[in-house]
C-alpha cells in the first residue's frame, strides 16, 4: 500500500452554472435589455425634438452610450458562455470584467459629454419647449427603466453574472439620469427660468460619472485578481472547521474570481503515515463541505502535502 509521504497531487470540485435554462435565462434577459434600449433611445430622441432640453439630450446621449454597451454585453454574454478549450483552458467567463469596463467607459464618455454641452446651453440661455409632453414621454421612460434595471440586477445576482449586473445597474443609472431630465423640464415649467434646465443637466453627469467610475473600477480589480475580503473570511472559516473536524491543516490559500466562478487553491497538510487513498477521500470531503458552506460558485483545487516533509519540499521562502 503507498503512503502520502513525499507525494502531492491535486483534485478538484466544481460548483459553477451549467445548467443550460440558466444560460437560456440570461440570454432572454439580455435580449429584453437590448429591445428596450431601442424603444427608450426612441422616446428620447422624440422627447428632445419637441423640448430642446439639454437634459433630455443628455439624458438621450446616455442612452446612446447605454445602446452601444450592451451590444457588447451580449457579445460578452455569448462568449463568456462558451465552454474551455485548448486556448482558454479556464473558460472565457473574464470577459464580464471587460465588459463591465468598456461600459463603465462609455458612462464615463456620456457624462463629460453632457456637462459640456448643459454648460454651452446655460450660457446661450436656450429656452425649452413643449415641456408637458416631454415630461410625459420622460415619465414612460423612467417607469421601464426601473422595472427592466431591477430584473437585470435580480437575474444577474441569482446566477452569478455580473454582466447582467453591470447592465442592470446602467439601466438604473438610465432612470436617475431620466429622472433629472425631468426634474429640470418641471422646475423649468413651474419657474419659466431657462437655467434649471442646464442646471439638472450637470447634476445627471455628475450622478453617471459615479456610477461609470464604480464599474470601471469593479472591472480592474477583477481582471488584477483583487481578492474579495467577505470571500476570504467565508472560506476561512468554512476551513478552519472543515479541516479541523478531520485532523488537517491547511495553508497557502489563494482565490479570484473568473466572473461567474471563484477558482480557490488551498494545500492540505496531512499526517505523515496517511495512505493516498484515505487523503483523496478526506481532501474530497473538504472540499464538498467548503463548497456547500460559502455562498459562490467555486472551482476548489486543494494540494496535498504531509506535515513532516513539507517544509524540506517546499523552503519557507516560497511559501504565501
Amino acid at each position: 500500500m503507498v503512503s502520502l509521504a513525499g507525494l502531492a497531487g491535486s483534485v478538484q470540485i466544481v460548483v459553477m452554472p451549467t445548467d443550460e435554462s440558466s444560460q437560456r435565462t440570461a440570454r432572454r434577459a439580455m435580449r429584453l435589455s437590448l429591445f428596450a434600449s431601442f424603444l427608450l433611445l426612441a422616446l428620447k430622441l422624440g422627447a428632445y425634438t419637441l423640448t430642446g432640453s439639454s437634459a433630455i439630450l443628455g439624458d438621450a446621449a446616455e442612452s446612446v452610450v447605454h445602446l452601444a454597451a450592451v451590444f457588447f454585453a451580449s457579445f460578452s454574454l455569448w462568449l463568456s458562455q462558451r465552454p474551455p478549450d485548448a486556448n482558454h483552458p479556464y473558460g472565457h467567463s473574464k470577459i464580464a470584467f471587460l465588459s463591465a469596463g468598456v461600459e463603465g467607459a462609455v458612462i464615463l464618455a456620456a457624462a463629460v459629454y453632457i456637462a459640456v454641452e448643459s454648460v454651452r446651453r446655460w450660457a446661450g440661455g436656450q429656452m425649452v419647449t413643449q415641456a408637458g409632453l416631454g415630461m410625459l414621454l420622460t415619465a414612460v421612460g423612467i417607469g421601464i427603466n426601473l422595472v427592466l434595471g431591477c430584473a437585470l440586477l435580480r437575474t444577474g445576482r441569482r446566477h452569478g453574472l455580473l454582466i447582467l449586473r453591470a447592465n442592470g445597474r446602467h439601466v438604473l443609472t438610465d432612470a436617475w439620469t431620466s429622472f433629472g431630465a425631468l426634474a429640470g423640464l418641471g422646475m423649468t415649467q413651474l419657474t419659466g427660468r431657462p437655467w434649471w434646465d442646464p442646471l439638472f443637466g450637470l447634476l445627471i453627469a455628475g450622478n453617471i460619472l459615479v456610477s461609470g467610475y464604480g464599474l470601471v473600477r469593479e472591472s480592474v480589480t477583477g481582471l488584477m485578481d483583487q481578492a474579495d475580503p467577505r470571500l476570504a473570511r467565508e472560506l476561512e472559516e468554512a476551513l478552519d472547521r472543515e479541516t479541523a473536524a478531520r485532523g488537517v491543516s491547511y495553508h497557502a490559500l489563494r482565490h479570484r474570481d473568473s466572473g461567474d466562478v471563484h477558482h480557490v487553491d488551498v494545500h492540505l497538510l496531512f499526517p505523515d503515515a496517511i495512505l493516498l487513498r484515505d487523503a483523496h477521500r478526506l481532501a474530497t470531503e473538504i472540499e464538498r463541505a467548503v463548497a456547500a458552506a460559502v455562498g459562490s460558485r467555486l472551482q476548489i483545487t486543494t494540494h496535498l502535502e504531509t506535515a513532516g516533509d513539507h517544509d524540506h519540499i517546499h523552503p519557507r521562502e516560497f511559501e504565501l
